[in-house]
């Protein structure tokens, strides 16, 4: 596991409940901000492996970026269940809801 993986996966399991984190955000803390789509694509392959709040993570207009219908609806279900305000296109207030690290 590169440096950088191991530095988003201890991100996104920083995020709060009741909070959200944009794919890009997480991509600076972790060290490489020019690097959303590697996020992305470790939120795809390694989610499940280390438990992580995948659902805490929308992209930067404050929208869900899931296409497939079943895992958007999913997303907004745990949102929700956090208390978190989604509309039925899946976007959502960001500057309300989003955690940043001190």
């Amino acid at each position: 596991m590169t440096p950088f993986t191991e530095q988003v996966i201890k991100v996104i399991k920083g995020i709060p409940e009741g909070h959200v984190m944009t794919y890009g955000q997480i991509a600076e803390l972790a060290g490489s901000r020019r690097a959303a789509r590697q996020v992305v694509r470790i939120l795809h392959s390694s989610s499940k492996k280390y438990n992580l709040p995948w659902y805490r993570v929308v992209n930067a207009k404050g929208e869900i970026g899931l296409q497939e219908e079943e895992s958007r609806f999913i997303q907004i279900m745990h949102l929700q269940n956090e208390g978190i305000t989604v509309d039925d296109q899946g976007k959502l207030d960001l500057p309300r809801w989003q955690f940043h690290p001190e």
